[in-house]
């Protein structure tokens, strides 16, 4: 039965080796201590802002390098133990589902793309110009993934220690609102312009490069590809009666191929109905 099917045996040993979301906090922690050091000398401190630190007079140089330089960099202790939270609790999630290339290609991709909607607006309007620092763009790209993975699904951030629960959809708009109003209405040296090109590049690489990850494969007999919008359907009373076998063959087997490829974390609300709905099967067979 279940023990029979390959992913259902135990995995061979694989050693520890430490997450992509981890290593990306090591690296921010590394190189925001080398910040410290170097700003002791002068021209260390200038080399930074110059050709390290994202602007928009670095891109008219030829600066491309700091469209990725800038993301490993932080204004002060607050700037990189906020960014290094969001990174931590949005960015194990997304990286439990997609592995860890297709998560440092969002993060990185989010914080280049931000990068440039900031440059672009600082071209647009001088206001909006001066030295750009901080991983809030990639940030904010695994904030509008993880928004798009939730979009009908409750859940509950921490915000100043005080409990919020949403949806996905709600966390996204609320996030697109207030780096607008923000870039419309202040002008206190946040990097908003990079906040809106990072969420908004999260949402679109969720919707059409990450989507496949966590629905089964279409070509299964019960699998009926949905909207990614749309809730995922409730298992109806009135399905026919199938045997166990029937059941776990078809319904059953690609659930279990997900959770050996992603996790359990990846299951819709669909899904695990239908393993609750296999263990009552099994129950009665005993």
């Amino acid at each position: 039965m279940l023990e029979d099917r390959d992913y259902m045996r135990q995995a061979d040993y694989r050693p520890w080796r430490v997450s992509m979301t981890v290593a990306l906090l090591i690296v921010n922690a590394t190189v925001f201590l080398g910040q410290i050091l170097a700003s002791h000398s002068v021209r260390a401190a200038e080399f930074q802002g110059t050709y390290l630190a994202l602007s928009l007079d670095g891109i008219k140089h030829g600066y491309v390098w700091e469209l990725l330089t800038f993301q490993f960099m932080h204004a002060g202790w607050m700037h990189l133990i906020f960014n290094s939270l969001a990174i931590y609790f949005f960015g194990r999630y997304i990286e439990i589902i997609i592995g860890s290339k297709k998560f440092l290609t969002l993060y990185l991709l989010s914080g280049v793309i931000g990068g440039l909607v900031q440059v672009l607006l600082a071209f647009l309007f001088p206001m909006f110009g001066g030295y750009v620092v901080g991983a809030s763009a990639g940030g904010f790209g695994l904030v509008g993934a993880f928004a798009v993975m939730k979009w009908q699904e409750a859940f509950t951030l921490y915000v100043y220690f005080i409990p919020v629960t949403m949806r996905g959809r709600t966390l996204f708009w609320g996030s697109i609102a207030i780096a607008v109003l923000a870039m419309a209405f202040s002008n206190d040296g946040v990097a908003n312009g990079a906040h809106l090109g990072g969420i908004v590049t999260g949402f679109f690489f969720a919707r059409y490069f990450i989507h496949g990850n966590w629905v089964p494969p279409a070509t299964h007999p019960s699998v009926e590809r949905k909207s990614f919008w749309q809730r995922a359907p409730k298992v109806k009373k009135n399905d026919p009666d199938l045997s166990a076998e029937e059941f776990l063959q078809r319904e059953v087997d690609p659930i279990l191929e997900k959770i050996s490829a992603h996790g359990i974390q990846s299951l819709t609300t669909r899904e695990r109905e239908i393993l609750e709905k296999a263990r009552s099967k099994m129950d009665r067979r005993r």
